[in-house]
């Protein structure tokens, strides 16, 4: 088959917006999403034009990728597929605009149902375990980075469910991370090299030496807090950590999880106690910030 064309849309893009990484509120990372606003200015990019020379190639899951240089080095912004092609006129109508709407690879593991995972046995690590949903789905595996888990897994439960249900039930079962990076790889991190990215030199935000930053929006509520959790793994009974001063400081805020794999009821319990221990007390955050890369001034 002819491989289909690589494009470049730098000359007609005008707008890019990316969002992607952890959701702090829901505390787990999500499908990253980005949107590519086309200067269209003969109907190039309007899929149904059947004069473009793109025509039939303008489709649903499409790969994208969105890219930066600075001092001649290359950086992915972004990696995914396109998901909807909007397309927009000016108020007189005679300039077209097409938004490429498009989502990184979450949303095909999202799409994909599973059932029974191969050679998903007892005792896999969750590492081990995520590469093999991942082998499930065809994921490539030049295109995936997986640490070793600290935490054993029973048998895969073999019920129906979506590959990204199965990937996250491994990544909460070690209180890791499972995430796509800007490239593309599908990543996942032990729970020990999580907590080591605490101690990485952070990127610093001053209005100095740093990237100059405004519009802080400040937090400081209850949203966060988790004083009593319940963990249940398939097979096993639930596990409960609460932390007393909390809940007679703030009142009860649960969760619970169920159908974990994690092998055993203590590694069950681990997870209910990591949980409350570092969720139990409350802090100032910054919610939203507003930076401008142009803006290089230093005020006086």
């Amino acid at each position: 088959t002819t491989p289909e064309p690589t494009v470049d849309l730098t000359p007609n893009v005008r707008q890019i917006s990316i969002k992607r990484g952890r959701n702090i509120m829901r505390d787990t990372y999500e499908a990253g999403s980005c949107t590519v606003r086309i200067y269209d200015v003969d109907g190039t990019w309007n899929p149904q034009n059947v004069n473009s020379p793109y025509y039939g190639f303008l489709t649903p899951l499409r790969k994208l990728r969105v890219s930066a240089t600075v001092g001649g080095v290359g950086y992915f912004l972004f990696s995914g597929y396109t998901t909807d092609y909007k397309y927009y006129y000016d108020q007189a109508e005679n300039i077209g605009y097409v938004d490429i709407i498009c989502s990184d690879a979450f949303r095909l593991m999202q799409q994909a149902g599973i059932t029974t995972v191969a050679s998903a046995t007892v005792g896999q690590d969750t590492g081990t375990r995520i590469g093999k949903i991942l082998d499930q789905v065809q994921w490539p595996a030049s295109m995936r980075t997986i640490d070793t888990g600290n935490t054993t897994c029973i048998a895969d439960p073999a019920t129906s469910r979506t590959a990204l249900d199965a990937l996250k039930n491994a990544e909460f079962s070690e209180q890791g991370a499972f995430y796509i990076n800007s490239e593309g790889t599908a990543i996942f991190l032990n729970r020990t090299n999580v907590i080591k990215k605490y101690n990485e030199t952070p990127i610093e935000f001053n209005q100095t030496t740093g990237i100059p930053y405004s519009n802080l929006t400040f937090a400081f509520d209850d949203k966060l807090i988790i004083n009593s959790a319940g963990m249940t793994r398939v097979g096993g009974t639930q596990q409960v950590s609460e932390n007393a001063t909390s809940i007679a400081k703030y009142f009860p805020h649960q969760l619970n999880q169920e159908n974990l794999i994690a092998q055993t009821d203590t590694d069950t319990l681990n997870i209910a106690r990591i949980y409350v221990a570092t969720r139990q007390e409350t802090t100032i955050r910054i919610d939203a910030m507003l930076i401008d890369l142009q803006d290089t001034a230093v005020p006086t």
